[in-house]
């Protein structure tokens, strides 16, 4: 399956949108490290991950959200995963990733 990307800059709440559409995995990670990447070298903000139509993250797509989380700490920000589907929240609660991300919905 295939990864869409559409990413957001909201200037007045200083934080980028992002919305996920398919799955993450080994074939689509670097697409979205890529695309983080870039994100961060715009603006170091928080990111707000839109999950609604995320289907699937394997551990190569967790490990490129735990980089890039890293990157983020750095300046005291945050990544939050909004509308995750129970597959998905059963997972990060399962590697404890819940606990290092804010997972709202």
């Amino acid at each position: 399956m295939s990864l869409m990307i559409n990413k957001s800059y909201d200037e007045a709440n200083k934080v980028w949108n992002i919305k996920l559409d398919g799955e993450v995995d080994i074939y689509t990670a670097g697409s979205l490290k890529d695309a983080f990447m870039k994100m961060l070298e715009e603006n170091k903000e928080n990111i707000k991950i839109d999950a609604e139509k995320l289907d699937y993250i394997d551990s190569t797509g967790l490990g490129v959200l735990i980089g890039v989380l890293k990157k983020l700490r750095e300046e005291e920000k945050n990544i939050i995963i909004l509308n995750i589907k129970p597959s998905i929240k059963k997972l990060l609660n399962i590697t404890g990733l819940d606990k290092i991300f804010v997972v709202e919905g």
